[in-house]
């Protein structure tokens, strides 16, 4: 279980994984080297019932971060009002050690999309993101992390890279960064970019979590390599080979370890945390 010295308002340089509540009763029972989870903000909005129970009990031996998929930071329009005050009602309910959301958007007027979609990273961005950190910063009370995304194509408007667009963002917000290793690893395949150059050019001292998964190989209509930001696979080597060469400028950082679709038993699951453990090591 975890080292009773590290108080669960911070999260821990050690593996976590992203809860599923099929896992409750093996978590509980045989965490191995995880001593974090992070659940999805919006499957908690509820006001109670089992959901928030189970997690209270996972809080006594785990750390907890938030992670949100719904606030829409990079939307054209304002944010969901309703949608943020459920979620400080939620961080206030479980006050995790951590809150994240994405550097996307996915809703345009009252439609909601499946998809974190990618934005073009011009000034007009910037300070319309920049303005919606502030926001959910202001009303939570809390610091946000703010992760990379995957993506899939370029703009053609974009006048800042992603990492100097990221690094401008903290400085205006004062935000911190999830790095999301996959992520890298995947908008560079679809980019043909270089994805260590990227981490050289990533501001890594705001960096408070970092995330690892599994992706899907696809090809495009011109036969060049496709990833897809899945979920639903074990991390492959060139992920964790690049998880390494992270670590080695950030040093040791909490790891996670997202398995959102086909979740395999806790034993599988459990193995990857392993593996995390010893990256980190």
């Amino acid at each position: 279980m975890r080292d009773d010295t590290l108080p669960l308002t911070t999260l821990p340089n050690a593996p976590g994984v992203g809860y599923k509540a099929r896992h409750f009763d093996a978590l509980m029972a045989d965490p191995g080297p995880v001593r974090w989870i992070e659940v999805h903000a919006e499957n908690y909005m509820g006001d109670g019932g089992r959901p928030h129970a189970q997690l209270r009990a996972l809080q006594e031996s785990f750390a907890l971060s938030v992670h949100g998929v719904g606030l829409s930071i990079g939307g054209e329009g304002p944010l969901d009002t309703d949608h943020l005050a459920r979620l400080k009602t939620l961080c206030d309910r479980t006050q995790p050690a951590s809150f994240s959301e994405h550097l996307a958007w996915s809703t345009h007027g009252m439609e909601y999309l499946n998809d974190l979609l990618p934005l073009p990273y011009t000034e007009a961005t910037l300070a319309r993101v920049a303005a919606h950190i502030n926001q959910v910063q202001d009303e939570l009370g809390r610091k946000m992390l703010l992760e990379n995304p995957s993506s899939y194509l370029a703009f053609a408007e974009s006048d800042l890279s992603e990492t100097d667009f990221l690094t401008e963002l903290t400085r205006q917000t004062d935000c911190g960064l999830l790095l999301d290793v996959n992520n890298v690893f995947i908008s560079a395949t679809n980019l043909g970019l270089s994805p260590q150059d990227y981490i050289d050019a990533f501001p890594t001292e705001h960096v408070g979590e970092i995330h690892v998964g599994g992706h899907d190989d696809d090809t495009d209509d011109h036969g060049a390599p496709l990833l897809i930001d899945s979920h639903g696979k074990a991390v492959v080597d060139p992920v964790w080979e690049l998880l390494s060469y992270t670590l080695a400028q950030t040093g040791p950082k909490p790891v996670l370890v997202e398995w959102d679709n086909d979740v395999p038993d806790w034993s599988v699951l459990r193995a990857e945390a392993e593996r995390a453990a010893q990256v980190l090591v």
